[in-house]
């Protein structure tokens, strides 16, 4: 009987296991950061009106989590070491801030609207980000 731990899928596995590890882990490092400089940037503070309860907050801020997941997520997908996620993650987090924040200039009024509690704003906002983060992911793709 063959040694079950000696197959080249089990070897295979016990290589490629802690290098897909230390990718999602660095690809989530830099979502965190992505999150942070972004609360940290925008004008009103989403964290706090989340805590108060204001649903368009959240709603905003959970499409700026997805929006920085989208193309960090291809970057991941695309790059084959840890260098290369890290390169490229930060550009497309840089790119990502940088064309949200022209969302945020675009669709003016929008923040104030979210502050006090409007959904349909957060919503327009969220899917402006989101159309933002595919054409970004489509263009890290080729």
């Amino acid at each position: 009987m063959p040694d079950i731990l000696a197959s080249p899928e089990i070897q295979a596995f016990a290589s490629g296991f802690p290098v897909m590890i230390g990718h999602v882990l660095l690809t989530f490092a830099l979502l965190g950061l992505g999150a942070t400089l972004y609360a940290w940037l925008t004008p009103w503070k989403e964290i706090a009106l989340i805590r108060e309860g204001n649903a368009a907050a959240s709603v905003a801020f959970g499409g700026v989590l997805i929006g920085l997941a989208i193309p960090l997520a291809v970057s991941l997908s695309v790059s084959t070491s840890l260098r290369d996620i890290g390169v490229w993650g930060i550009a497309t987090l840089v790119l990502q801030l940088f064309a949200f924040r022209v969302v945020d200039l675009i669709l003016t009024g929008l923040p104030q609207r979210i502050q006090e509690g409007e959904i349909s704003a957060a919503v327009l906002l969220v899917s402006a980000k989101l159309a933002t983060a595919l054409v970004l992911a489509a263009a890290l793709a080729g």
